[in-house]
């Protein structure tokens, strides 16, 4: 056998420092130790101060990221991770799926925006795909009731929550909106 110095030969493997902030803790654990069987290396937080600490002591290759946290929004963490490590590969999570949301998210650096809940094979899939790939087509599609839900959502976040200038942009009665944004979500 012959020695070698581990200082002259490297090893050309991906870092899979991964750090996950959520403040579901069953979620947290649950997925912890999931991505830990697909090889991750995992540190966990569940508030936004915890996750910007966690993120400059040893800033991660990958973090997941729960948008809304106890103590503030997850897009807070987003942006600390790329002040620190521009490269890190972030991967949204969130229960109050919109389109407004999800565009905010991958402006302030995420490379994908999963609804809760999502499987670790989901996650591990969208924080390893190549730049630029199409994600395989969903199970199960949003219904057009849901998408015309999904765009009055954003048009009225757009709106600065305005329902009298959201519904002239809409070119819809004020009351009838009123009606709408009341009601929960269409069930998918």
């Amino acid at each position: 056998m012959i020695p070698i110095n581990s200082t002259s030969v490297k090893i050309n493997r991906p870092n899979k420092q991964l750090l996950i902030v959520d403040d579901d803790g069953p979620l947290l654990t649950r997925l912890t130790r999931a991505m830990e069987r697909k090889g991750f290396v995992v540190s966990s937080a569940s508030t936004v101060k915890d996750g910007i600490a966690a993120a400059k002591l040893s800033p991660p290759d990958y973090a997941v990221v729960d948008l809304r946290l106890s103590d503030g929004s997850g897009l807070d963490v987003v942006s600390a991770l790329h002040e620190v490590r521009g490269d890190t590969r972030v991967v949204m999570l969130t229960g109050f799926g919109a389109i407004a949301s999800a565009v905010a998210a991958i402006k302030a650096g995420a490379i994908d925006y999963l609804p809760k809940p999502s499987d670790a094979d989901a996650i591990e899939a969208a924080l390893l795909s190549r730049e630029g790939s199409l994600p395989p087509p969903p199970d199960k599609p949003m219904t057009a009731e849901r998408v015309r839900w999904e765009h009055i959502q954003r048009v009225y976040m757009q709106c600065d929550r305005n329902v009298s200038e959201t519904a002239r942009r809409l070119r819809m009665h004020r009351r009838s909106l009123q009606r709408i944004l009341s009601k929960h979500a269409p069930k998918e």
